[in-house]
C-alpha cells in the first residue's frame, strides 16, 4: 500500500500541505472571526461548549481553530504531514495549554483509526472526502463516528458531468509536472477562467461584481479562506470525485440521517454543503 509520500511522488495525490502552509501566512484575526461566524450560522448554534468536534482532513486547522473558540472540545487529523504541522501550528499559538484540542495524524479511509477516536456530537469535513481516493468508503466511514442526534456537517464537490471529467483530467495532469511547469500550467488554466468571467462581467457591464468575488472573499459563507490559495487548491486537488446533490442525499437517508440545511453551488463549479442529523 502506498503511503502519502509515495502517492505525491507519483502523482497522484496534490501537495495540500504545502498550500495551506503558506495559506497560513494569510492567516489574521478577521479570517479567523469569519470562519468561527459561518460555522455558527452553518450549524444553527451559538455555542458548542459541551460539545465534541472532530475535523477530519483539517488541512490548515481553521475550522478547528473556530470549533475551539466556540467552546468545542476538538478533535483534528489529517493524512498530509504538511497539514498536520499546520493545525498543530495553530493548536500551539492559539491554545497551547489546552487539552480541549488534540491533533494527530490518520486517514478518512483507515476504519481502524477511526474506531478508536469514539463518537462526536459533530463530524466535520469540508471540502476533504473527495479527495480521498475512495469517497463512497470515506462518506460511509463517517456514519459511525456521529452520536445519536449527532451533526454531520460535509461538503463534496459537485458533479457537472463532462465538465468534471475534463477537469480530473487537468488535475491529472497539473500533478504529474514537474513543480515549475505545474505552476505555469496552473496560471495558464486558472488564468484563463479568471478572463473568462472578468470579460463576462465587462459584457454585463457589471465588472465591479467580479472585483468584489476577490475583495469581498472570505466573507460569510467562504468560512474566512483565501480566494486564491482556494483556486491553487482546486487546479491541484487530486484525487477528485464528484456528486450530486441528490446522490448525497440518498446515501446518507438510507444511513438514518435527516437533512438539516443543504446550499448548492447551483449546478456550477464548487462544493454543495451539506449538515445532516443522525436520528437513529
Amino acid at each position: 500500500m502506498k503511503n502519502h509520500l509515495d502517492e505525491v511522488s507519483s502523482g497522484e495525490r496534490f501537495k495540500f500541505g504545502e498550500n495551506w502552509s503558506r495559506f497560513l501566512t494569510t492567516l489574521d484575526d478577521t479570517r479567523i472571526q469569519k470562519s468561527t461566524n459561518a460555522l455558527k450560522e452553518w450549524l444553527g448554534l451559538e455555542t458548542l461548549d459541551g460539545m465534541s468536534f472532530v475535523d477530519v482532513g483539517s488541512g490548515s486547522g481553521l475550522s478547528s481553530l473556530a470549533a475551539y473558540r466556540l467552546g468545542a472540545k476538538v478533535y483534528s487529523f489529517d493524512y498530509d504531514p504538511k497539514s498536520v504541522a499546520c493545525t498543530q501550528h495553530l493548536r500551539d499559538t492559539y491554545a497551547k495549554d489546552t487539552e480541549r484540542w488534540s491533533v494527530s495524524s490518520g486517514s478518512a479511509l483507515d476504519k481502524d483509526f477511526l474506531a478508536t477516536l469514539g463518537q462526536f456530537d459533530i463530524v466535520y469535513s469540508w471540502g476533504v472526502l473527495h479527495h480521498t481516493g475512495a469517497m463512497w468508503q470515506a462518506l460511509d466511514n463517517m456514519v459511525p463516528m456521529v452520536t445519536s442526534r449527532g451533526l454531520l456537517f460535509i461538503a463534496i464537490y459537485n458533479d457537472q458531468g463532462p465538465w468534471s471529467r475534463r477537469w480530473k483530467s487537468l488535475k491529472c495532469m497539473y500533478n504529474k509536472l514537474p513543480s515549475l511547469l505545474a505552476t505555469v500550467f496552473a496560471i495558464l488554466v486558472m488564468g484563463a477562467r479568471e478572463v473568462r468571467f472578468a470579460a463576462s462581467a465587462i459584457l454585463k457591464l457589471n465588472l465591479m461584481k467580479y472585483v468584489r468575488t476577490w475583495t469581498n472573499y472570505g466573507s460569510a459563507g467562504s468560512r474566512g479562506m483565501s480566494k486564491y490559495y482556494d483556486l491553487v487548491d482546486w487546479i491541484g486537488g487530486y484525487p477528485f470525485e464528484v456528486a450530486k446533490p441528490e446522490e448525497i442525499f440518498d446515501f446518507y437517508h438510507q444511513r438514518c440521517f435527516s437533512l438539516e440545511r443543504l446550499e448548492t453551488c447551483r449546478g456550477g463549479l464548487g462544493c454543495n454543503q451539506f449538515v445532516f442529523r443522525r436520528v437513529e
